[in-house]
């Protein structure tokens, strides 16, 4: 159930300033991966805060403007396709979320991360959480701020190449995103190291 336990309980330790972490963007054949960092203050209240997986658009458009009025901070980082191809899909995602940390207004001193076994670089007491998304609400927050970002910037990528119709997968490998691969050949925003993309390297 999704709650601010996690940060309850750092709070209590005197842990002022607890930054959630998620990123979006592991899986699409193309454009960035895209990471947010949410610093909460300890009385917030978000009504019907969730996992941005499993809201729609609406809602994460209002919850997304409603975040930034309420959190104390919001750090943002990505990691172009290019990078992704050159690091890892696995690399790519930890510096994203290193990027989010480090552009916070404020500094941390403790970060909660989505995943159980991610370990972000940098001298910060952390904690991995497994679904954290679902769990806790500065990390389900970093995942909505990341996902309408993201988001946006796919939209943009669509103006530039509407043949792949970025404005209705957002870059996911979807049939008919795979079909228009087929067709056109891959864009200069594919991710060349993604099957099926890397059929045509």
């Amino acid at each position: 159930m999704l709650s601010f336990r996690y940060e309850k309980k750092l709070w209590k330790k005197n842990f002022k300033c607890v930054a959630g972490v998620d990123e979006v963007g592991r899986g699409p054949l193309a454009g960035p991966v895209a990471a947010a960092a949410v610093v909460f203050p300890p009385d917030v209240k978000i009504k019907g805060l969730a996992d941005s997986k499993q809201l729609t658009p609406k809602k994460r458009e209002r919850l997304f403007h409603e975040i930034k009025k309420k959190a104390l901070g919001i750090g943002v980082g990505k990691v172009s396709h290019k990078l992704i191809d050159k690091l890892n899909i696995g690399r790519a995602n930890l510096l994203a979320m290193k990027k989010a940390v480090e552009k916070l207004p404020l500094p941390p001193d403790y970060i909660l991360i989505d995943g159980g076994r991610h370990k972000i670089d940098l001298t910060l007491k952390q904690r991995g959480i497994s679904g954290g998304d679902r769990k806790c609400a500065s990390i389900a927050a970093a995942s909505i701020i990341a996902k309408v970002i993201r988001d946006r910037i796919m939209l943009r990528y669509h103006q530039r190449y509407p043949g792949y119709r970025f404005d209705r997968h957002k870059g996911y490998g979807t049939r008919k995103h795979i079909r228009f691969i087929l067709k056109h050949g891959p864009s200069p925003l594919h991710r060349r190291s993604f099957y099926p993309v890397s059929r045509f390297f």
